[in-house]
């Protein structure tokens, strides 16, 4: 047969050979904890760690003091590299080479968690600090059960039978002894052990495997303890490389958020004051470091000038890329192309075909003369308020297509032309101020008709300019949402000027 039974051996004779020991191991009495010769070498382990209290940090320890010393300078030397290190590669090398040594194996591997939630050598090493060259096998059905159950274990195959137990790796490789333990993020609540069975314990971010195929070697219960220990060291190296790549990140996140901010803030255009017979003023902030709206002042060679007012989908830094991009493109449109139509037909087309992730643009573009004349062209943007000097009473302008970015051949034109009477005001804003939550009923939004009650005590007043209308509704907005922002907030008020 492949596998032979062990010779009885005397009673009497010791359980455990010294931690490190790469001699021979001597089977255990009769009665010990050992494993029998059972046909299932997963049931052959009672006493490993986590089936037991208190088992993954006592049983390493055998009351021989030279013996302890030794095994604890072990674990002390892998707490002093897990706190010093720098170089992650370097440190889960010299574990898995120090599991080998203080286990007698032949090989050692470590195995992480990957993407689909398999197991992905990270580290194969065999006796002598050597790298494992060529093919690599392993028994993937011990290290499959450590990763699924979170459970150490440790089997001695006797048998054939026990070794197709273990899988066909086991078989083919004529493995005799493998170990294999969970490396299980540390606990952070309550100061957990490291201990499998643990309340709120996290699942395995991986294991570590060790296996050899001497017919006198045989791991004991206290070569699983300490192997357990070595590898909550390498837990705690791993977490902790994980959480300095994860500060590195948004420190280099946050960096480039700054960047992003630095450079739309660059792209706000500063108030035009050469407008003859207008007063205008705007304002935006963004939820977040960057922002998905975006406003413009641009002057037309047949001089006009233009409003616009735009408002990508979401907020962040993906919006504001998009935001910025159009406004690029509108401006310097605009500057060529004097029909409002055209200019927003030609980006309509340009974003569905480079924008694919689902994300869309509303704007509204008003064109406006010396004599008050407004051409309003409203793309699935929120509608303008356009207030009355003669009567106080507030008008809302028609939307005149969709949003831009979701039907390309979308063919716009404005949807309203009016006359600014001396003294009427246009506010045009995005859905951020109108859609801003109650603090105490979120629920209950600002709405259009907050806005709109706002508006008309705000420009009724006998000293109303631009600025004052347009940070009187901001003040209304932020104090019903008790200063807190949801979405972008942006409004742009254009007042014309003269008494009515």
């Amino acid at each position: 047969m492949f596998f032979g039974r062990k010779k009885p051996v005397p009673p009497g004779a010791p359980d455990d050979e010294p931690p490190g020991s790469s001699g021979a191991a001597s089977p255990a009495p009769s009665g010990s904890s050992a494993e029998p010769d059972s046909e299932d070498p997963y049931a052959a382990a009672p006493g490993t760690p986590g089936r037991e209290a208190g088992a993954a940090t006592t049983q390493f320890l055998t009351g021989d003091q030279l013996t302890d010393r030794k095994t604890v300078q072990v674990l002390l030397d892998a707490i002093t590299k897990v706190s010093t290190s720098r170089d992650l590669d370097e440190l889960l090398v010299e574990f898995v080479d120090r599991s080998i040594q203080v286990t007698g194996a032949e090989r050692g591997i470590l195995l992480l968690r990957g993407e689909k939630g398999t197991l992905v050598p990270r580290v194969a090493r065999q006796r002598g600090e050597k790298s494992i060259a060529g093919d690599l096998r392993f028994s993937t059905t011990v290290a499959g059960k450590v990763l699924d159950q979170g459970q150490p274990v440790r089997a001695t195959v006797h048998s054939e039978n026990q070794a197709m137990n273990l899988g066909q790796s086991v078989f083919d490789l004529k493995l005799r002894a493998v170990m294999c333990v969970p490396l299980r993020p540390p606990a952070r609540e309550r100061g957990e052990p490291l201990q499998p069975g643990a309340t709120g314990e996290q699942a395995p971010n991986g294991v570590l495997y060790v296996d050899s195929r001497a017919a006198t070697r045989q791991f004991s219960h206290r070569d699983l303890s300490l192997f357990f220990a070595l590898a909550q060291q390498m837990a705690v190296a791993l977490e902790n490389a994980r959480l300095h790549l994860d500060s590195v990140e948004r420190a280099r996140l946050e960096a480039s958020l700054h960047t992003a901010r630095d450079i739309q803030k660059n792209l706000i255009p500063p108030l035009p004051r050469d407008i003859e017979g207008y007063d205008l003023y705007a304002w935006f902030s963004p939820a977040e470091k960057t922002a998905g709206d975006f406003y413009d002042f641009v002057k037309l060679r047949d001089g006009r000038f233009a409003i616009v007012v735009g408002d990508v989908t979401g907020h962040g830094i993906g919006p504001a890329l998009i935001s910025s991009a159009a406004q690029g493109a509108l401006r310097s449109s605009l500057r060529f192309v004097p029909h409002s139509g055209e200019v927003v037909s030609a980006l309509n087309q340009d974003l569905c075909e480079r924008v694919t992730d689902g994300r869309f643009l509303t704007l509204f573009l008003g064109l406006l003369d010396s004599q008050g004349k407004l051409e309003a062209l409203n793309a699935g943007h929120a509608e303008p308020l356009w207030w009355s000097a003669r009567d106080g009473g507030v008008q809302r302008l028609r939307r005149g297509g969709p949003a831009l970015g979701m039907l390309p051949d979308a063919v716009y034109s404005p949807s309203d032309e009016l006359v600014l009477a001396p003294g009427d005001v246009l506010v045009v804003y995005s859905d951020g101020l109108s859609e801003a939550k109650s603090a105490t009923d979120p629920d209950h939004l600002f709405g259009e008709q907050g806005l709109i009650a706002a508006l008309k005590e705000l420009a009724g007043a006998a000293d109303a300019n631009a600025e004052s209308i347009a940070m009187g509704l901001v003040a209304r907005v932020l104090a019903h949402s008790d200063q807190k922002f949801e979405d972008d907030m942006s409004v742009l008020v254009v007042r014309r000027r003269g008494g009515a």
